[in-house]
């Protein structure tokens, strides 16, 4: 009995290592990626992505998230879409200066979440997307290959994008498809821009409720600021005196002086919109 038990217990303790290191967030930097040139001026076309965003992209919603047309892309053929994604992963990103670098990979990571979820459509949630049962999701499983390096959208954002450019701003940026996830912009990211895109995403999302909602006595927050705390600040004061930067002023001092613990929730609903019958993210009878 004893010896089953500790067979049993190691079984256990292997699962919990392997399913964290699975879903291993943390920022840690792939050095092959930690190259850029300053004197390139060269700026990356992204004119296809945008046309894109503009036919598929719905940005007048009542809810005020955007939502993305994925029937009607698939509808219409998502020959463009895959096209762009194909001309992005033919660049090497270690050739552009850093701001033109940092627009390249959101760009490209928006992109490949749109690409998955078109490759899995209809689907209610990309948590329901994966081939392995011990991870959260697809997060871990190859998107795209770039430099001849295979690369995960974990590996875009965590491996590159968070620890190379150390801007809390990129989770206002990168998309999950999802409701609770900040808004898939409606313009591209472009290196001229990228500040103002940047810190317009931040107080759309923090403007939202399900960025911030101040309840009475409760703060309700989006997870990612309780996931991804140390992107935000040291402490949890920090971190309400960062997202305090990006919010209205109303709710500025409320926001800053809580000392309470906060009420965390995220909404992994598809961030689609249903232009065509039957097609809004869920399997239909046949």
């Amino acid at each position: 009995m004893r010896i089953t038990f500790s067979i049993v217990a190691l079984i256990v303790v292997a699962t919990g290592f392997y399913f964290f290191q699975a879903n291993d967030t943390s920022a840690k930097l792939d050095q092959r990626w930690a190259t850029y040139s300053e004197s390139n001026q060269l700026e990356v076309d992204h004119s296809e992505w945008q046309l894109i965003l503009d036919d598929y992209l719905v940005t007048d919603t009542d809810s005020g998230v955007n939502l993305f047309d994925y029937s009607g892309l698939l509808d219409d053929g998502r020959e463009p879409l895959d096209e762009y994604v194909n001309t992005m992963v033919s660049v090497d990103p270690l050739t552009l200066n850093q701001q033109e670098q940092k627009a390249y990979w959101i760009n490209l990571y928006n992109a490949l979440t749109v690409q998955l979820i078109l490759n899995h459509f209809p689907t209610a949630s990309i948590t329901e997307l994966g081939s392995n049962p011990l991870e959260f999701g697809p997060w871990n499983e190859v998107a795209a290959s770039v430099n001849g390096i295979e690369l995960s959208l974990n590996d875009i954002e965590h491996r590159i994008i968070r620890p190379l450019y150390d801007d809390y701003r990129i989770h206002f940026a990168v998309n999950c498809a999802s409701i609770g996830c900040p808004n898939l912009a409606a313009e591209v990211f472009t290196s001229d821009t990228l500040d103002e895109q940047l810190d317009q995403a931040a107080s759309e999302y923090l403007d939202h409720p399900r960025g911030i909602r101040i309840d009475g006595d409760e703060l309700h927050l989006s997870s990612l600021f309780d996931w991804y705390a140390d992107d935000f600040g040291k402490d949890q004061k920090t971190v309400l005196a960062t997202l305090s930067r990006h919010t209205t002023v109303a709710d500025v001092e409320a926001i800053k002086g809580f000392t309470g613990t906060p009420v965390y929730a995220y909404d992994w609903g598809l961030n689609g919109y249903c232009s065509i019958d039957n097609e809004c993210g869920q399997q239909t009878d046949q």
